[in-house]
């Protein structure tokens, strides 16, 4: 029994689940060549730089390569580590929008990862993502000037 649990888990993860409507298929052979599917961690990075990050938005999309997210994960700081709130409907249009809020009276002051976004990445073209920084603000609602950056595979 334990066998054919075994079996199905490495079937799902390898992809082989049933597709969603109008998904590609992931393991779609093209004449004696199989479409290469890979995941990968996104890690992303704000940095308030000095100031207290109580809230955040962001935008990610890919724009080269073929990615799918399938999953999002909170920060390393405490007052980041629930999974981030996210837009489903900007989902379908290959882009995410990322929102997190905190009143923890501990704030992070200093570059911190505020997310992971899992991908799912097919093909042999290596993806190329943009994120844009919407907005960073203090506890009192405050704009603070912040960057936003990027890792992909990083799992630390």
């Amino acid at each position: 029994m334990k066998a054919i649990a075994y079996a199905i888990t490495l079937f799902l993860l390898a992809g082989g689940g049933l597709p969603e409507a109008g998904d590609r298929p992931t393991n779609a052979n093209h004449g004696n060549q199989a479409t290469k599917v890979r995941f990968v961690p996104l890690a992303v990075y704000i940095d308030p730089q000095g100031r207290p990050l109580a809230a955040y938005q962001f935008e990610m999309k890919a724009i080269a390569g073929h990615v799918k997210i399938v999953g999002v994960e909170g920060g390393e700081h405490p007052a980041f580590k629930k999974p981030p709130y996210y837009d489903p409907a900007a989902l379908a249009q290959d882009r995410i929008i990322i929102a997190a809020f905190s009143t923890n009276q501990e704030l992070p002051r200093a570059k911190t990862r505020v997310a992971f976004v899992h991908l799912q990445v097919s093909g042999d073209v290596d993806p190329r993502y943009e994120l844009t920084l919407t907005v960073a603000a203090e506890g009192n609602s405050q704009q603070i000037k912040a960057t936003i950056g990027f890792q992909e595979g990083a799992l630390q």
